[in-house]
């Protein structure tokens, strides 16, 4: 499908899920605006290559999302607001004793309350046009729990509620909100701790990739970026414009478990 017209911002998109995702709407004709907190050259320069690639305007905005004001200033910024990609998201394991309270406070405000605000500014704006689409990126977190990752799983499992409401409020709006529920995903912060776990467990890379890091994803395979940026193209067509609310978990069946 063409989404040549429609602009799209995505938050966490210098890397990643984000990045792919952008990759895979400017694919489909959507004019991107990246995001991270930084600001260096290289930033611009993916905006630059994204525009060259696809043909599509491309560019990129800092903003720090775990401020409210420039989640709000980023959607003012663009100027519009087709599609919004909430994805920008933290990590920190640790027990709930023993979790740092700054680090608590930091991935709640990143993976859940930056997407409150980004929306509370995108929709008028969605109104106002009589059509819009809104991705969140939770995470089978979402959905499950695991040990020693509370303020992760409190915020995936906020995204999936804060989608619900929002679906609910927009409903027959010509507006659809979704959270798509990854399970581990291969990015390249992820590759970049293969060697290491196999060092850990003296295992070659597959073992450390079917036995260890992919334990409880029952097909022994990561998602990729292009997968996760492809489930958001389709939720932003027309067939799935009575798909909202919900969630779509891509995660080898982790959460069929």
């Amino acid at each position: 499908m063409s989404l040549k017209g429609k602009t799209a911002i995505i938050t966490g998109s210098n890397s990643g899920i984000g990045l792919g995702i952008a990759r895979e709407l400017a694919k489909a004709g959507a004019d991107v605006v990246l995001n991270s907190f930084t600001d260096r050259d290289e930033d611009h320069a993916l905006a630059r290559e994204i525009a060259a690639e696809y043909g599509v305007a491309a560019r990129y905005i800092q903003a720090d999302m775990s401020k409210g004001d420039q989640c709000r200033a980023l959607i003012e910024q663009a100027g519009a607001c087709d599609i919004l990609v909430n994805n920008a998201g933290i990590q920190h394991v640790c027990p709930i004793d023993e979790f740092p309270t700054d680090k608590w406070d930091a991935i709640i405000a990143i993976n859940l309350t930056s997407a409150f605000h980004t929306t509370a500014v995108a929709l008028p704006v969605m109104r106002k046009a009589g059509w819009g689409r809104i991705v969140n990126i939770a995470s089978a977190h979402g959905l499950t729990a695991s040990p020693y990752k509370s303020a992760y799983v409190a915020a995936k499992h906020g995204i999936v509620g804060l989608s619900k409401t929002t679906a609910l409020e927009t409903a027959g709006q010509g507006i659809t909100c979704n959270a798509i529920c990854p399970g581990y995903v291969l990015t390249p912060l992820v590759e970049a701790q293969i060697p290491d776990t196999m060092k850990k467990y003296d295992m070659d890379r597959d073992e450390v990739i079917k036995k260890v890091m992919l334990e409880r994803q029952p097909s022994k395979e990561f998602a990729t970026v292009e997968q996760l940026g492809g489930t958001a193209v389709f939720l932003c067509s027309d067939a799935a414009a009575q798909i909202t609310g919900t969630t779509i978990s891509v995660d080898g069946g982790w959460t069929a478990l």
